[in-house]
């Protein structure tokens, strides 16, 4: 499709993407969508994200997971609810051998959505 060019958004993104996550893909974005209505959708640094004012929250298709990264802080706030998740500073993973944790991630990313709107937080 994109012969030697980077996808510039994020449905050539998941199309290009390996075959097993692009369902996983789908459904984030969707999930992300739902959470952020208002958000408009770019890549930055090679990965999805969505963006109201300032980034709120990226995700993307690495090693047999989808990772979802709404910040630093939001990773903390839900680090109980987290647990059974391999986690980073600003990350959290999700295989693709598991159902995605709907719930969970709607959320989180309306916890970033919040966040940004009554508080102007940046990404930390």
């Amino acid at each position: 499709m994109l012969k030697g060019k980077r996808p510039t958004t994020i449905t050539e993104y998941i199309a290009v993407a390996s075959k097993e996550s692009q369902k996983k893909l789908r459904e984030m974005r969707s999930i992300l969508k739902k959470a952020a209505p208002k958000a408009t959708e770019a890549i930055k640094w090679g990965s999805p994200v969505f963006e109201e004012a300032r980034i709120l929250f990226a995700f993307n298709a690495i090693k047999g997971n989808i990772s979802f990264m709404p910040t630093p802080a939001v990773i903390r706030k839900f680090k109980k609810n987290l647990a059974k998740y391999a986690t980073g500073k600003a990350t959290v993973k999700f295989p693709l051998d598991r159902p995605l944790p709907k719930a969970l991630i709607t959320k989180l990313a309306k916890y970033r959505v919040k966040e940004v709107r009554e508080k102007d937080v940046r990404w930390m």
